[in-house]
């Protein structure tokens, strides 16, 4: 359970406050080693200084020279049960869930289907270098037991919680608020904080949550004060008429969920596309997190992220996949995807900050800094091991790189699953890629 790894090395040594600032708190090591002890990072050193720590050489030594080592991806926004229907083609939003969401969510109500599947789901995200996930599950108990269950024998650190949702949706996905209490509460209790596992309160978005099941996450949430909270929030302009139809006496949409008291520095919004200034005013507020998800917002035509205005007011911002309106599990994708968006709102989103928003940014968008995102002392050892050049493309461009950055660069825009060679977890090897494609 000790390794001493010898690569170059690539994360950030703290958090950011000032985007502007992001290269600053980057750190390049072209030679290091990283040594983990059962299961954290010891220290992360250049390799001229590792006779400083004599006792190195005890450990299970690997030479991954030519290779870079950066900290696991963080997806902040994902759908577990919508692993199957991703590629769905046509519709927007609204539709959308009506036509693929809800009948291929259906399938979870049978717990050996979402045992395949979620074993399918979390292997995905390990085989494109995402160690750590906030996820929504389904409707059903079983589902978001087997989904757990299956991140527990992988060790993964994830936050996941069961959809509650009473209204506006198929019968067989239907509950009822108090019905989605007991069992929720039967899961925190079961699941919230069993080794690297934790629970998120997951009220689909305001449609589908009636005013009796907000109550019933509000309870829930006063109750358990140290469980996470994610939903949608104004990722449509259907929605977000539909929102303000069905709760006129609030003045916009994330004032429903501020009433109820799921704002908060543990709570994470997706998409947030098309928010009042008073919206983004009480996310910042009440230091609340919002997880860009660019690749999904583009497939079905939602709107662009304005990472400006977050970044305006303060607020955490983390990357998130989106699976199944997301087309790829690959952070390196949905990176290149960030990047073109904010190009049409003339932001240039940088390298570092991209990184950023991935591995610590995401972290700290999710209350989990001080344990995973960088290779400080003491954390998680979850990290990833990267070819930088695996295509004849990928290597002609790296050849023309004149530093680091330019290097990243390359890799965030023409890079895949295929440039992830190992993911790392909890000091382990969970992932490792055979095949000869590395040039």
């Amino acid at each position: 359970m000790r390794y001493a790894i010898r690569a170059a090395f690539f994360d950030f040594t703290s958090r950011l406050n000032d985007m502007t600032q992001a290269s600053q708190h980057a750190r390049y090591i072209e030679e290091g080693l990283l040594l983990i002890n059962q299961g954290k990072i010891d220290a992360l050193i250049e390799w001229e200084d590792r006779d400083q720590i004599a006792e190195w050489q005890h450990y299970t030594y690997y030479d991954l020279r030519g290779k870079l080592i950066m900290p696991g991806f963080i997806d902040t926004h994902i759908h577990f049960p919508q692993i199957g229907m991703v590629g769905s083609w046509g519709e927007q939003l609204l539709a959308w869930l009506e036509e693929y969401t809800f009948p291929a969510e259906s399938e979870y109500q049978d717990t050996a289907f979402a045992e395949q599947m979620a074993s399918l789901f979390l292997d995905q995200c390990l085989e494109n270098g995402t160690t750590s996930a906030l996820i929504f599950g389904s409707v059903h108990t079983g589902s978001t037991e087997a989904l757990f269950a299956a991140a527990e024998q992988r060790e993964m650190r994830i936050i996941a919680g069961k959809v509650m949702m009473d209204r506006f949706v198929p019968e067989a996905l239907c509950e009822e608020a108090t019905e989605s209490y007991q069992q929720t509460k039967q899961l925190i209790e079961r699941w919230h904080n069993k080794g690297r596992l934790h629970y998120a309160l997951t009220p689909r978005f305001a449609p589908t949550s009636s005013p009796a099941l907000l109550s019933v996450v509000s309870q829930l949430k006063r109750e358990y004060p140290d469980v996470w909270l994610q939903t949608h929030l104004s990722e449509n302009p259907q929605e977000i008429a539909w929102v303000k139809e069905l709760f006129p006496e609030h003045p916009n949409y994330l004032s429903v969920y501020h009433h109820y008291a799921l704002t908060g520095p543990k709570s994470v919004f997706a998409h947030c596309l098309h928010l009042e200034d008073a919206e983004w005013q009480c996310l910042s507020q009440t230091h609340s997190s919002i997880s860009f998800c660019p690749t999904s917002n583009l497939f079905l035509g939602s709107g662009l992220f304005n990472l400006r205005k977050a970044h305006q007011h303060n607020i955490k911002v983390g990357m998130g996949t989106d699976i199944g309106a997301g087309t790829s599990f690959s952070l390196l994708r949905t990176l290149s995807e960030a990047y073109k968006v904010q190009q049409l709102q003339h932001y240039s989103l940088t390298v570092t900050e991209a990184f950023y928003h991935a591995t610590l940014g995401g972290a700290v968008s999710l209350a989990l800094d001080d344990k995973i995102g960088s290779f400080m002392p003491g954390k998680d050892a979850d990290f990833i091991v990267v070819d930088l050049a695996v295509t004849p493309l990928q290597t002609l461009r790296q050849s023309r790189c004149r530093d680091i950055w330019e290097r990243l660069f390359v890799l965030m825009t023409l890079g895949d699953e295929r440039n992830i060679r190992q993911t790392w977890v909890n000091g382990r090897c969970a992932f490792q890629r055979h095949d000869n494609i590395s040039s």
